[in-house]
């Protein structure tokens, strides 16, 4: 990030390359502009931290310095030293004064060079020569210069540039006013070694006043066709967030669920880079939501997996496929919890996403927050009534894998939540379930549970034999799954203790949350299970008396 700060406030330090000549978002992502990013790139000195022998510079110091001079357009310099130099002298990347000069748009330092016969059609290491860099930083009256002068005017570069594309891709139509208007070379229509076309280039890097100059009489440039990955305008415009070129594009071509070469529509490039303007604006067009990549994926699982919760919602409302999975079976639910969005989370279980899709481990996405130990993402997915059965390709429940990774909240909770809507499902008036607190499987901490949470934790802890807990959750209905889930946790000899109190804390939030009498209930269980102590000493507890013992008089 930094060197990526640093080098931006490079560039634009550069006095030749002011704001209005470079568009740094333009050429910074550009895929086939190495040569033109390089140049840019480039210090002053020429020679970069490579210290090898191909990279140190051999320019004599004259030479080096009549280069500078050439940058800078200090033409009194260049005169001065004009007849100690040779001026088509190259430094280590090929590069001549003629190069810097034609870059920085110094027109008088370009003259002076034309004047002493500067070869025009050097090339760099790039294949870059000056005439595309006129094109490229805009300099009409340059490109003139060096035209008149006999500068090849179909020259490409190693990617099969030539000027047209230079112009178009910076969004200087005047530049291509003058290459069709003038100089009669519409042919310089054609596409370079990517299959880009200067309508594409325009698109690709949001250029649209190139791409309305281009759409008219006599350039009639527009294309819908696709590069050799089979991207389209729409698709690049789409896929760096243009959103103005978008707009012109849907506006302009009736095609908007053509696919490229990976079954991408221009509409799922727009949701992967995030533009949700983009989406919004495809999704306005009528563009189909449901299509399928080659790779198995649909347009909102990009951003669901990067928590875009905003877009996700847009995708949701224009009614995507919420279960779609992907070639693992994951669906947005399985990547979202994965990667801890609750926001989208929340969107995706609120739209009525189904819980109980299995990815290829044959996991929920509550076996992966439970793996995981996402106590706010289980509460979240246990709200929502989802398949508590569901085993993956181990065998294991949602709660065996929270056992088994020691998960001891959870596994309190998912216990919980089984209990609630087994007692949910038995119940025949549902409108009063529970009390309005609202539904929750966490740790309680209320102060009106205090005491009798209190009342548990000594019983627990001070009172139970080793097999009391079991026996009294077997009471309680607690399944063998449920009770060997709580064992799982192993903290010595004692352990029965802190399975005893968890146990019983499990039972006190399904007897308030069903109105039931506590204490009463208490009290009849541990006299079933035969710890008749403990039983007198939750009724005294209770009953704020002692206990008396019938006797014959």
């Amino acid at each position: 990030m930094e060197k990526a700060l640093a080098f931006k406030q490079r560039v634009m330090s550069l006095p030749a390359l002011k704001k209005e000549n470079l568009n740094p978002k333009t050429w910074m992502t550009a895929e086939n502009l190495r040569g033109f990013r390089d140049f840019v790139l480039q210090r002053e000195s020429d020679t970069d931290t490579d210290t090898s022998f191909d990279n140190v510079e051999m320019l004599l110091d004259t030479e080096r310095e009549y280069m500078e001079a050439a940058k800078k357009n200090d033409v009194a310099t260049m005169k001065l030293l004009e007849k100690n130099v040779s001026v088509n002298t190259k430094n280590v990347h090929d590069r001549t004064a003629l190069h810097y000069a034609v870059a920085g748009r110094n027109k008088e330092a370009v003259e002076i060079l034309l004047r002493r016969r500067a070869k025009l059609d050097l090339q760099d290491k790039h294949g870059v020569t000056a005439i595309h860099l006129a094109a490229w930083f805009g300099s009409l009256d340059i490109l003139k210069l060096l035209v008149q002068g006999g500068a090849d005017q179909k020259f490409e570069n190693q990617e099969g540039m030539n000027i047209l594309h230079c112009a178009a891709i910076n969004n200087h139509t005047d530049i291509v006013k003058y290459i069709v208007n003038d100089l009669q070379m519409k042919s310089l229509d054609k596409k370079d070694q990517t299959g880009s076309r200067p309508f594409s280039l325009a698109a690709q890097h949001g250029c649209v006043e190139m791409l309305e100059l281009l759409m008219e009489e006599p350039y009639c440039m527009a294309t819908a066709e696709g590069e050799q990955d089979g991207n389209t305008p729409l698709h690049l415009a789409a896929r760096n967030g243009h959103l103005d070129a978008v707009q012109l594009l849907l506006r302009s071509f009736s095609d908007r669920d053509t696919v490229n070469k990976a079954g991408e529509t221009a509409l799922y490039l727009a949701a992967l880079g995030d533009h949700e303007e983009c989406v919004q604006a495809l999704l306005a067009a009528d563009c189909d939501v449901n299509i399928v990549t080659a790779e198995k994926s649909s347009c909102l699982l990009p951003p669901a997996e990067k928590g875009h919760a905003s877009l996700v919602k847009l995708l949701i409302e224009n009614r995507v496929d919420m279960n779609f999975q992907n070639q693992n079976q994951q669906g947005a639910l399985h990547l979202v919890v994965k990667n801890c969005h609750i926001p989208v989370l929340h969107t995706l279980l609120e739209s009525g996403c189904d819980a109980n899709l299995t990815d290829h481990r044959g996991q929920t996405a509550l076996h992966i927050a439970a793996e995981l130990g996402k106590i706010d993402i289980v509460e979240m997915i246990l709200k929502t009534g989802a398949d508590l059965a569901i085993r993956d390709r181990q065998a294991k429940t949602a709660l065996g894998v929270a056992a088994r990774g020691d998960m001891v909240i959870i596994v309190d909770m998912i216990i919980k939540a089984e209990r609630y809507f087994t007692w949910k499902a038995g119940v025949e008036n549902n409108e009063a379930l529970h009390d309005d607190s609202p539904l929750t499987f966490r740790l309680d901490h209320r102060e009106e549970t205090r005491q009798m949470r209190t009342k548990l934790w000594n019983l627990a802890y001070r009172m139970f034999r080793p097999q009391d807990w079991k026996r009294l959750a077997r009471h309680w209905l607690f399944t063998e799954e449920q009770v060997a889930a709580i064992e799982e946790q192993w903290t010595g000899l004692k352990s029965y203790q802190e399975h005893g109190n968890r146990m019983m804390l499990i039972w006190l939030h399904g007897a308030l949350i069903s109105h039931r009498s506590p204490a009463k209930e208490l009290h009849e269980a541990l006299f079933s299970i035969g710890n008749k102590s403990a039983a007198d000493k939750i009724r005294l507890e209770s009953t704020g008396s002692k206990v008396r013992k019938c006797t014959v008089l």
